[in-house]
């Protein structure tokens, strides 16, 4: 038996956060009997997860006593009211330590909330800290293990977000993907993660890495709980040319409605595939498309995407090189390897280079646009495997990248299991702006699931 490999009791089932939604609206649950639940458990696992970069335990408290009054005096309550939220520690949080995983900005304190903290708190959610995220939210890994196994990884860069869910120490939390952030540590540690369209959360107040890819998305136990708080940060903000000023789609209602009919699936191997992913991962999607039958068929991945994991690097490299010059002429070799290889990968990217990756997407999402007519959202890994063994990795994002360059709707889906008992997760993608029916594909994927294995 692995010492690191948590007994059986050390992982809660995370309850329906629908469910914890209604109760608290109802008044069946008070906020400060489910945050002390929370407390509870983060007192009693964090030494050994180190999930958050911040957490103040009287906080929570006096948050979660101030809404449960408002609700006993009749005042009208928001969207999330009473809800726990982690927020990724490159997320500004007023008056709150926000340090971006790097030793340079140790003692940063936000005069200003983010766009998505002021919209959290108009909603009545409860901020319960801040997540880890690894330096700059790149790839130099922060103290974060995995829950199912604390030797192994929980992937990056939303380690922390990731790992705070699936240990239950809170129902929801919000991460970043500019690579695989969201999707591959939410396959590692197997929960939910959600990354909308590009564009349809607002990135102001976050730690800009590459806004050509930065994406904000979430994390929850299954894809309605998603759907509920990223509805909430859906909009459209001035300072976020990002986004556009169009109606919110209703993500909730769709992700707990039953499609029309049953959706179809179109099975791609993504590039790499055939060097990456580890034999178990291939045997056991082998298993899943065979069991859904005739709802996925195989979908070979046009040539037109061969090139294009290494052209949203470039892109990455090159507007992590100008927005994190700073880090790297006042911090030097304080800097993690990893990070100043990428920045000095990203000073030598030629002009013309850059400006020919930036129009790719362009070609690649008509093609991606052409595939999606076939099936209701294409399926493929989440992650090569489960999480590598080791705490210096934070695993390979070769299998989603390419979907962040696309700017198209992904979800990681808790659904394999590895050999050895870790969580492999299925990865949906969905058409561009039409984040509710791939919440609606999801979470009926996620009900199957369940349903064929009990």
């Amino acid at each position: 038996m692995d010492d690191n490999a948590p007994h059986a009791d050390h992982l809660v089932a995370s309850p329906s956060v629908t469910l914890l939604r209604d109760r608290l609206a109802s008044g069946a649950l008070d906020a400060i009997v489910l945050v002390e639940s929370y407390i509870k458990r983060i007192e009693s696992r964090e030494a050994e997860v180190g999930a958050w970069a911040w957490f103040d335990a009287d906080f929570v408290r006096a948050q979660a006593k101030t809404l449960d009054a408002q609700r006993r005096a009749g005042l009208p309550l928001g969207r999330l009211h009473g809800l726990p939220v982690g927020l990724k520690d490159v997320i500004d949080t007023l008056r709150i330590p926000t340090e971006n995983g790097c030793a340079g900005d140790a003692g940063r304190v936000p005069l200003r909330d983010a766009f998505i903290v002021e919209r959290l708190k108009k909603e009545g959610a409860i901020i319960m800290g801040k997540t880890v995220t690894t330096e700059l939210a790149f790839m130099h890994p922060g103290k974060t293990a995995n829950p199912h196994n604390l030797a192994h990884t929980p992937g990056g860069s939303s380690q922390g977000s990731a790992a705070a869910v699936a240990d239950g120490m809170v129902p929801l939390a919000v991460g970043t993907q500019t690579g695989g952030s969201i999707i591959r540590p939410a396959s590692f540690c197997g929960v939910t993660g959600y990354k909308p369209t590009f564009g349809a959360i607002p990135r102001r107040g976050v730690l800009t890495q590459s806004p050509t890819l930065d994406t904000i998305g979430v994390f929850a136990s299954d894809p309605a709980g998603a759907a509920l708080l990223a509805e909430v940060l859906f909009g459209h903000d001035i300072d976020d040319p990002a986004t556009t000023l169009a109606p919110t789609p209703a993500l909730h209602a769709a992700a707990v409605s039953k499609p029309p009919l049953p959706p179809v699936f179109g099975f791609m191997r993504p590039p790499g595939w055939d060097d990456h992913a580890e034999p178990q991962l291939k045997e056991a999607f082998n298993e899943l498309i065979a069991a859904l039958g005739d709802q996925a068929f195989e979908l070979p991945l046009p040539s037109v995407f061969q090139s294009a994991v290494e052209q949203r690097k470039m892109i990455n490299f090159a507007e992590m090189a100008y927005h994190y010059y700073p880090y790297a002429r006042d911090m030097g070799v304080q800097l993690g390897q990893v990070t100043r290889d990428a920045i000095t990968k990203g000073n030598a990217v030629l002009a013309r280079d850059y400006q020919s990756a930036c129009d790719m997407p362009k070609v690649l999402n008509a093609a991606l646009d052409e595939l999606l007519t076939r099936c209701d959202a294409l399926i493929c890994p989440s992650a090569t495997g489960p999480a590598p063994r080791g705490l210096e990795t934070t695993g390979d994002p070769i299998f989603n990248g390419l979907w962040t360059f696309c700017g198209a709707p992904c979800i990681s889906l808790p659904l394999l299991t590895s050999v050895e008992g870790l969580p492999m997760g299925v990865q949906l993608v969905g058409e561009r702006g039409n984040d509710a029916r791939l919440m609606r594909t999801a979470q009926w994927l996620f009900d199957w699931a369940d349903g064929a294995t009990q």
